[in-house]
Parts: C-alpha cells; structure tokens; sequence
C-alpha cells in the first residue's frame, strides 16, 4: 500500500514518521515513554538534528515541517526504511516510494536504468524517475529557501584496537542478540523466516529463549539440485521446537507472482530472491502472522560473504615486495607469452585482479561489464549515460567510514550496497506485497556497535568466514548448521526458464517487448535467449532476470519508455 503524497504546502505542525524508532539509548527516552514517538522526534530535531539523530535506533523514516520554512528529513542507518523528495513549485515533497513523486509525464532517467543493469538495483541517491531522489542510508535532508542540503549524520566508526577476552565477547554477543530478537517483536504471533542459514536459525532460536515458545518459523524450498537447503532448515525448527512451515515453489508460482512482484517495486528492481521472499510471507500472512523477522546483517556486521576471503587473498600480493612485483613477476606473467601457459594461467589471473585497487576490484566480475556493455546495450541509450558514474558511487562510499581495515571498509562498503539498496528493500517490499511487516534484529542498533569495536581479526579469521560470530553460537546452532555452505533462498530461475514452457514463454516474451525499446541490443537478447542461457543456464539466467524484471516493472509503470 503506497503512503499519500503529503500536500505541497503544509501546515506549521507537520510531522510524518515511519516504522519503529528506538529512543531508548538517547535524551528522548522519557519523552518517548510519556509523551509518545513524535514529541521525541520534534525534541530530537529541534536543536541539533544531525547529534539527534545518531542517537536514536530502531528501522525508521521521519520528515518534519517544524513552521519556519525548512523541512528536515532522514532515514535510519541502513535505510531500512526509505524516503524520497523532489522539488516543485519551490517547496519540497516526500513520500517513502519514488512512484509517489513521479507525476504522469515524469520521464525514466536512462543513467538511472544502467545503474539498475550495474547494480541490479538502483542505489540511492538516485531513482529511477528523473528529479526524484532517495535519501541514502544514515543521511538527513535540510530543505530551506529553496536549497536542499544532503548530509551524513552518521558515518561507520571503526574501533580496531579494542580488546576483550573472548569469553567476554561471547557473553556479551549473545545477551545482545536476545536484546535484538526481544525489540523486535511486537506481542502478535512470534514468526519468522528460516532458510537453514545460521543467521535466520539464530533469530528463530533466540525467539524461543525470548517467549519460551517455538516460533512460527516459514522456509521455501526448490526441487532443483544445488538450490534447495529445506533439511537444514528443518533441522533448526527440530533443535529449536519451531512450528514449521514449508513450501516448495514452483514455476507456475513464478509465472503466477512475476508481474505482481515487479509491479509493487516502486523502481525496477533485479534481486531474484525477491520472488521466494513473497512467497513465504504470503504463506505467513494466510496463517495469521503479521510480523516476521528476518535475519538480514549477520554476514555484513561480521564477515560471512565469500567475497571478504577472496578479497583477503588478493591483499596479500601488496605484502610482496615491489621489487619482486615490479621486476619479475608482473614482466613474467602479464607481459609476456609465459603467462598464458596452463601451468601459470593463474598465477597470471590473480596478479591482474589483485593490481586492481577496491573497491574496482569488486567489478571484475560485475554481469554487465563482464559481458560488454557495448554488447549489450544500444549505441542511442550509451549515448545519454555516464558509464563510469556507478565506479563514481561506490569509491565515495568506499571512503565514507573511519577504518583502517580494508575488511572493515568492505563491510561498510556492502551496508550501503548490499543491505540498504538491495537486501532490505527486497525483504520489506516483498512483505509488504503480502500485508505482513518485518523486524531485522540482527541489525538492532546496540549489536551494530558492537560489530564496530570487534576485532577485525575475530570476524575473518585467517579465511574462515565470521569466525566469531560461529564460535559465539557454538553450543547454540545444531553444528551441521555452523559447518554448512552460505545458500539463502536462491532461485534457481535460469533452469527453469529452460525448462518450463510458461515461465519460458514468459521471459521471452519479456525480453523480446524489452528489444523494442531500443535500450538492450536485440542480437544480444537474442543470443542470450536461444544460445547462452540453455548453455549454461545458472549464469546466464542471471541476466535473464534482470532484463525481464526491467521489462515487466516498465509495462506497468512506465510504458511508453523508448530510445529510439
């Protein structure tokens, strides 16, 4: 359900806020008590809005007309609820979802739609609507004579010279955790996702320790091989007295849910993981839950991306002298006919991926520039894009947090593009689709600053992913579910898009609409379509995805969008 467009002009009193804030840890906790969430907000904003508003936690959004001309704005530090502006007619208007703002004859912005190709979303600042903007994670907004100021009013601090002994840590992770999970729920029916992983696992076993009860506990499951993690899932809700609930989907569920999945994103938006994620709340919704938890942040507050290991190994070439590098190594393998031999092929790979400095390294394997952006997209839509201003985006993000650790700042760095453009907008628009709301403990403010001042070295330790964060919950998660491989609710879309008709019909159909508006190649969507996606479907079903999800999200939104 959109929220109303607040009027152009508002009165002197206004005030507008948006999920749950938490103002238990700032000056306004007994205001809040008292007096309720919005004198806390006017007393948080009042004096020092960017000082107010770091101290307050919780998933929110706020915006506030406090009668002297200005209109201040923010959202929380992961943008876990989001808000957006334009200017018109010399004031300013907001609304949490950028279609709110775009008026009948606001125009597609084509830099916005490579963005969305680059990221499989679009990241704040931008939308897809030309003109209409999304306030970026831990960002407030000062509007005020016709001027918009947009600022940071928090910034990752990284304390990596505290220390503690383990068991202490330990003791200290878990009481928060709890405090998480306890925050979280709001007195219906204690639910939650549960894919298996151990950080849903967690959120459904903490739910026990916090109620005394089992959870209502909702997994989705694939009958594809490598896609389906349903036995790990039952064994948490087995370890924890869960009430289970599983669904296995199905192609039919896709051609089902696609249009209406793509249709409520308030921009195009490419996570697949979205389709499960609606699915399983809408099985939730039907049973009568309201509010689920999910157990999004574990890997980004604590090091469980594969990618942290593999960036880690690539660092350690800077630990070779340069000499070395310089004088043999690099003339060895990267200039001359030696390194393309099978035996030192490689060794040849990994001095070129780790010459790249990050984040640019992270775009080595980027979909879009992997498979050439001059392939695949028309010369009339490259025309009108800046290409290097996604590379723009991420390196000020990649400068914004105060660390000296090139792990910590890759964390950080996925905050922004991991969890607040792609990962929280899934979960929350896809439960929203389905009427239910959703908690996220594991990014609970209090766990955050924790993660702050943990040793870098605890969260990957050596190569091994989150090594605290497993050894915390040693004795707490089954161990088959602390040694399992990172999976999640993956769709094993591409397969399927071979093999079913319907769904088949579907996409190509999708792409084949796509190829007439003069933005994607149609040789490239044709041989995408007829020749690499059957080939190797698991890869290439990726940007099959993306492209149809492009294509429905336009057919319903904006139509009449073309290049031509």
């Amino acid at each position: 359900m959109v929220a109303p467009n607040p009027p152009d002009k508002m009165t002197n009193t206004d005030l507008h806020s948006w999920g749950h804030p938490d103002f238990s840890q700032s000056p306004w906790a007994t205001t809040a008590r008292d007096h309720g969430p919005e004198a806390a907000w006017r007393a948080a904003l009042t004096h020092n809005p960017a000082d107010g508003l770091a101290q307050v936690g919780g998933t929110w959004a706020v915006a506030w007309t406090p009668g002297d001309g200005r209109v201040l704005m923010a959202v929380d530090r992961f943008a876990a609820r989001s808000l957006c502006w334009r200017l018109h007619d010399g004031g300013l208007r907001f609304a949490p979802r950028a279609d709110a703002l775009a008026d009948r004859d606001t125009p597609v912005a084509a830099q916005a739609l490579y963005d969305y190709l680059f990221f499989h979303a679009i990241p704040a600042p931008r939308t897809v609507f030309t003109g209409v903007q999304r306030l970026p994670a831990g960002h407030w907004l000062q509007f005020q004579q016709g001027r918009v100021d947009v600022q940071p009013y928090w910034v990752p601090r990284f304390d990596e010279h505290h220390r503690a002994p383990l068991t202490e840590l330990k003791a200290e992770f878990m009481r928060l955790v709890q405090q998480g999970v306890a925050r979280q729920l709001d007195g219906s029916l204690a639910a939650c996702y549960l894919s298996g992983g151990t950080d849903s696992s967690t959120v459904a076993g903490m739910i026990r320790r916090v109620t005394g009860q089992g959870a209502r506990a909702y997994s989705i499951g694939f009958e594809a091989q490598g896609y389906d993690e349903m036995a790990y899932a039952r064994i948490a809700a087995k370890a924890f007295g869960a009430d289970h609930h599983a669904y296995y989907v199905t192609p039919d569920d896709l051609v089902r849910s696609i249009p209406a999945v793509a249709a409520h994103f308030d921009q195009p938006f490419g996570n697949s993981s979205a389709l499960p994620a609606y699915l399983c709340a809408q099985r939730a919704q039907q049973d009568g839950v309201s509010h689920l938890l999910a157990g999004d942040g574990g890997d980004e507050l604590f090091g469980g991306n594969a990618r942290y290991a593999k960036q880690r190994v690539f660092g350690w070439y800077q630990q070779v002298p340069g000499a070395l590098r310089s004088g043999l190594l690099e003339p060895l393998l990267l200039n001359s006919p030696a390194g393309r031999l099978p035996g030192l092929r490689k060794a040849a790979s990994y001095i070129e991926q780790a010459k790249v400095p990050m984040p640019a390294r992270l775009n080595m394997y980027n979909l879009l520039l992997r498979l050439g952006t001059q392939d695949v997209l028309t010369p009339d839509f490259l025309a009108q894009i800046d290409s290097e201003a996604p590379s723009r985006l991420q390196d000020d993000v990649w400068r914004l947090p105060q660390t000296g650790s090139e792990l910590n700042r890759t964390l950080a760095f996925d905050w922004r593009f991991t969890l607040a453009d792609s990962d929280l907008p899934k979960v929350v628009m896809s439960a929203e689709l389905a009427q239910v709301s959703v908690g996220f403990p594991l990014l609970d403010t209090d766990l955050l600053a924790f993660s702050l001042r943990l040793d870098p070295a605890l969260k990957l330790r050596g190569l091994k992913l989150r090594w605290f964060f497993k050894e915390a919950l040693r004795g707490f998660l089954p161990e088959s579910i602390l040694t399992k491989s990172k999976h999640g609710f993956g769709l094993p879309f591409g397969v399927w898009a071979v093999q079913h008709p319907a769904l088949k019909a579907l996409a190509h159909a999708s792409l084949g609409s796509l190829a007439r508006r003069g933005m994607v190649r149609p040789d490239f969507i044709e041989a995408l379509l007829q020749h690499h996606v059957v080939a190797h479907p698991g890869y290439y079903g990726e940007m099959v995805w993306i492209l149809m999800m492009l294509e429905q999200w336009l057919q319903q939104h904006a139509p009449d969008t073309s290049w031509h």
